[in-house]
């Protein structure tokens, strides 16, 4: 395998995972009720958007295609995530902070630890600093 196409693959990764964070955003605004932690999260959900929008990109700029989902194992994960979410709100922000820091911010270093290219590194990283803000920004909400 070529090194482009590795870094193709590693990109697409990451933003599967992009898409599961935005999915199970969506379920944590839809159980949310206080209207100030809706738009907090929808901010964030946002944010992602984007994320994911920059990713997509970088992939058809290094000729590739860029996935449009989670992925049948992501699909199947936020199913269940869904299912098990409590209706607690302090539950929900330990849940949103759980899965940033496990997977918006650990997990993806992980997967891109590979040969990146220069622009394709800056990206990752602004991905994972951005994961990092909402993590903290829900830490300070929590405390």
């Amino acid at each position: 395998m070529k090194n482009e196409e590795i870094v193709i693959e590693e990109l697409n990764t990451l933003l599967r995972g992009t898409y599961l964070g935005i999915r199970a955003l969506e379920h944590h605004i839809q159980k949310l009720e206080s209207i100030e932690l809706k738009r907090e999260f929808q901010s964030m959900q946002q944010e992602a958007k984007q994320s994911a929008q920059k990713l997509a990109e970088r992939i058809q700029n290094l000729e590739g295609v860029p996935a449009d989902s989670e992925g049948v194992s992501g699909r199947i994960h936020s199913f269940m995530h869904n299912l098990m979410l409590s209706e607690n709100t302090r539950d929900i922000m330990d849940d949103a902070l759980k899965g940033l820091e496990n997977y918006g911010v650990h997990y993806s270093e992980e997967v891109v630890k590979g040969d990146l290219d220069l622009e394709s590194k800056r990206i990752v990283e602004e991905v994972i600093d951005s994961n990092r803000r909402h993590a903290e920004k829900l830490r300070q909400l929590l405390h």
